[in-house]
């Protein structure tokens, strides 16, 4: 990728997401899904909503962790005890179930695409932050814990914590739009089947 493109998103972050959210909810008003009534619809829905509720717990758990905190102290146990970046990772696995809900292979693969392309960069940026603000701190544990996939392993957590619950609160908005977005998909595709909405592509 060049350079300017990656700064573009590593500095408009939330930009980028919205344009991507109007892309998604647009292209969900015109199509259906080519399985739609069948056994592999099914499967792939509540395998979306598995991954949904699964990104949902995580992404407070990791909310409960860092809020207060964030740019503040480096954070290690816990969810981040694990990975470097489980936030993300969360979020990746609820993309991935909105994508699955949605019941067709095709937005499921290019929401994974999508965050294959954009995350990356978004992450790397974040981490030459935390690397300049806690130096050898942060450098010890990158080399002990990973920076995506969890390694279960390496778990460890408090007996006590504490907490910012004006700051938790806050966030938890930022966590529940997952859920939020299956019931726009069960929407639109209510609107679908009643031929409110009629479809213009059928996607596999």
């Amino acid at each position: 990728m060049s350079f300017p493109v990656a700064a573009f998103i590593s500095t408009n972050r939330i930009l980028v997401s919205r344009g991507f959210a109007i892309a998604f909810f647009l292209l969900l008003l015109v199509t259906e899904s080519a399985q739609e009534g069948s056994i592999v619809s099914a499967i792939l829905f509540l395998s979306g909503l598995v991954l949904v509720g699964i990104a949902t717990v995580g992404r407070l758990w990791c909310s409960l962790y860092i809020s207060g905190y964030k740019n503040f102290e480096l954070i290690t146990s816990g969810p981040y005890s694990v990975t470097r970046n489980p936030a993300y990772f969360f979020f990746f696995l609820g993309f991935t179930g909105i994508g699955l809900s949605t019941e067709t292979v095709t937005l499921s693969l290019g929401f994974v695409l999508a965050f294959a392309f954009v995350y990356p960069i978004i992450i790397r940026r974040e981490e030459r932050f935390l690397q300049d603000k806690f130096g050898r701190t942060f450098s010890d544990y990158c080399a002990r814990t990973p920076r995506f996939f969890p390694n279960l392993r390496a778990f460890h957590e408090p007996e006590r914590y504490v907490v910012n619950p004006r700051q938790f609160r806050r966030t938890m908005g930022d966590v529940l739009w997952f859920v939020w977005l299956v019931g726009v998909i069960e929407l639109v595709e209510a609107l679908h089947e009643y031929h409110i909405l009629e479809p213009l592509l059928r996607l596999p």
